[in-house]
């Protein structure tokens, strides 16, 4: 149960209340933004808590047990401090969020309603949904090693073994398909695919310092094409300049013949897989002249 000030129980049990709902986001660059559905600004806790970009919920579900809890909120981004390329450039993902019910006339009347964090955002030109997770989504994030085929160590982290910055290059942009599709020059020594899956960030131009994935990387009629998951948050126009990681698809073949790192390896390459465990024997005919198998 929940302990309420003397003032905010007193609102509650009045039948005329002044209260309003607080959001508190603080990113994991420390950035701490708040928001209110209040027409004023209001502070405490060291923060103020903005009037003009604030969200408006939609519907909350609760339930007991270990159920993720989910709300939507709603936003326009008017804000100075909130926009459509904060968003789009992933500074908000899996951001944590409190909500407070907070008497507009006296501040110290608050509490703490819902606690979680930034799920899925969508956004257009001016607004955004976003996804308020209960704390219980913790528990479905998997903790601990993988036992799997494939890799699970990030490329050029300490148990990969590998220097990322010696498998880092950089590339000018000489045009540019829909903010997704990027030709670039100064990788021309590279195969197809030498940079798929991996990441590069931009070095120069309205989209410096985000980040991107690589999804794909080939030679069309002498240029090359480097193809991104997803379309740049601004435009990219062509001198932009980039940098771009070797790209690694965690399997023993890639991890020897293109890193030469096998030892680093952190997959399971020779554990059994779902057809060794469905497998059952068979019986053929042995001495009487047929064939055996197993």
């Amino acid at each position: 149960m929940k302990a309420l000030t003397p003032g905010l129980a007193a609102q509650l049990t009045s039948g005329v209340t002044t209260l309003c709902h607080c959001w508190k986001l603080t990113r994991h660059d420390g950035t701490k933004l708040g928001f209110t559905d209040h027409d004023h600004d209001l502070t405490f806790d060291g923060l103020t808590f903005e009037a003009s970009g604030g969200f408006t919920p939609g519907s909350m579900t609760a339930s007991v047990g270990l159920a993720v809890d989910n709300l939507d909120v709603l936003g326009a981004l008017n804000s100075l401090r909130l926009s459509d390329t904060d968003l789009a450039n992933g500074l908000f993902d899996d951001a944590d969020i409190e909500i407070w019910r907070v008497n507009w006339q006296n501040v110290a009347d608050r509490v703490l309603t819902r606690k979680g964090s930034l799920g899925e955002v969508t956004h257009g030109s001016l607004g955004f949904q976003a996804e308020v997770r209960g704390l219980a989504h913790r528990l479905n994030q998997p903790t601990g090693r993988l036992f799997q085929y494939a890799c699970d160590a990030d490329f050029g982290d300490a148990r990969c073994g590998l220097a990322k910055l010696s498998h880092t290059y950089s590339a000018t942009v000489t045009g540019v398909t829909g903010n997704r599709e990027l030709d670039v020059t100064g990788i021309e020594g590279f195969a197809n695919d030498w940079f798929a899956r991996g990441e590069g960030s931009f070095i120069s131009g309205a989209n410096a310092g985000a980040s991107f994935e690589i999804k794909a990387h080939t030679h069309r009629n002498g240029v090359v094409v480097i193809e991104l998951w997803q379309a740049s948050s601004l435009d990219v126009v062509a001198g932009d300049t980039v940098s771009m990681v070797s790209g690694c698809d965690k399997q023993i073949v890639t991890c020897r013949n293109k890193f030469a790192n096998s030892l680093n390896h952190r997959g399971f390459p020779h554990m059994p897989g779902n057809d060794f465990a469905l497998s059952y024997p068979t019986r053929g005919a042995g001495n009487d002249g047929g064939s055996q198998n197993a």
